[in-house]
């Protein structure tokens, strides 16, 4: 008897025109998740400061560059994984080395419009007695955001000299993904 009492109230509002209907919280649309960043929506740099500057003068150990990511779209988007970075030498010997990667995990980021996110270099310097064909000297760095095909071109802010692996299969200059 309930559900033919319900069913007669249900058809004099639907009658009326005025039907009321409950959607469980659940079946709300969902607010879209962020796209992944195109290179047109961000901005690149070197982190210039005094402590994101590598020690290029030394050469006992590796020291790291610090490259920065800013979106400078009026929308949210994210980066995940590991940026593409060719450097191309200041020596007419040197070429175009294209980094290897680090074995750490990449965090997906999430970047508002404005936020900036960055990834290291890790790079081993040699002194200035390293013989030529050894050394490679930075001069440019064209670096593409993680799963994008257009770059940025980068001057080398920093000097010095790294020890030229870029055929070694561990080399002691290396790239780290965003946000790491």
């Amino acid at each position: 008897m309930k559900s033919k009492l319900t069913a007669v109230a249900l058809a004099t509002v639907v009658v009326a025109g005025t039907a009321a209907v409950a959607v469980p919280a659940s079946a709300a649309p969902a607010k879209a998740e962020p796209t992944r960043c195109h290179t047109a929506d961000l901005k690149a740099g070197f982190a210039t400061g005094e402590d994101a500057r590598p020690e290029m003068e030394q050469t006992e150990k590796q020291t790291q560059a610090y490259i920065w990511f800013t979106n400078q779209s009026k929308r949210t988007c994210t980066l995940s994984g590991f940026a593409g970075v060719d450097m191309i030498g200041a020596q007419e010997t040197d070429g175009t080395w294209s980094l290897a990667r680090s074995s750490k995990k990449p965090e997906k980021m999430t970047l508002e419009q404005g936020d900036t996110v960055d990834f290291s270099i890790t790079l081993l310097p040699v002194g200035r007695s390293t013989p030529q064909k050894e050394k490679f000297v930075p001069a440019k760095f064209l670096v593409t955001p993680p799963n994008e095909t257009e770059h940025f071109t980068l001057k080398w802010p920093f000097g010095g000299q790294i020890l030229k692996q870029d055929g070694a299969t561990h080399p002691g200059t290396y790239l780290n993904p965003v946000g790491r």
